[in-house]
């Protein structure tokens, strides 16, 4: 796996935002006259984009739904977003992908607005080249968009390239792209939505993720 450019997702890749995005879905479809006590019904929002997520699992008009990501980001930005924590060992993966000599993004369908003040906060930015993710008005939700504008941005050959992510979304991006995928079985896809997708490469946990990684150095 000799790949010189590696991009991350970031919900259920890098950090476990279980947290915060449940209980910020939970004010949102309160706000909507939808009271959801047991947040764990609510994970399935992690990691697709937000405004479908609504509309898809609750039934909500495109007014509704948008209304709901108002909301939404009203207690993300002041609580949620730092409602969080790092995967044990990321940190440690990360410097010793950097020192092989790898480019390493954050390629996320969150918002960059918030995307790159969590990347800060748990000080990840210094292994990073850059954070890219949607805009606040849902542009390059889609992953297959997102990745396109990294490639263009950074002149980056899709076959150097490797997406590294935890839901189907980040596998179908990829390959809309021309770029291998590996999919990690540590976040909030399950292995069935991520072996349907016939990934590149498959990792349980993220030491098998690690292993591989650095088996190759770039």
């Amino acid at each position: 796996m000799r790949h010189k450019v590696l991009l991350f997702d970031l919900d259920g890749t890098l950090t476990d935002p279980r947290e915060g995005i449940t209980r910020c879905v939970q004010y949102a479809l309160s706000r909507q006259g939808v009271q959801v006590d047991d947040l764990g019904r609510l994970e399935c929002f992690i990691g697709p984009p937000l405004k479908q997520s609504f509309i898809e699992f609750y039934g909500f008009s495109a007014e509704q739904a948008q209304a709901a990501v108002d909301d939404y980001r009203v207690r993300f930005g002041r609580i949620g977003m730092f409602e969080n924590v790092l995967y044990e060992g990321i940190v440690e993966l990360l410097c010793a992908l950097k020192s092989s000599g790898r480019q390493l993004f954050v390629a996320t369908s969150k918002p960059w607005f918030y995307a790159r003040p969590i990347v800060q906060h748990f000080e990840l930015d210094r292994y990073f080249c850059s954070v890219y993710g949607s805009e606040l008005d849902g542009l390059r939700t889609e992953k297959h968009a997102l990745i396109a504008h990294i490639l263009r941005e950074e002149g980056i050959d899709p076959t150097d390239a490797l997406m590294i992510g935890d839901r189907c979304f980040d596998l179908i991006g990829a390959r809309h792209n021309g770029v291998a995928n590996a999919a990690v079985g540590y976040g909030y896809g399950s292995r069935e939505e991520l072996v349907a997708e016939d990934p590149d490469y498959y990792f349980p946990t993220l030491a098998d993720l690690q292993q591989t990684l650095l088996a190759c150095r770039a």
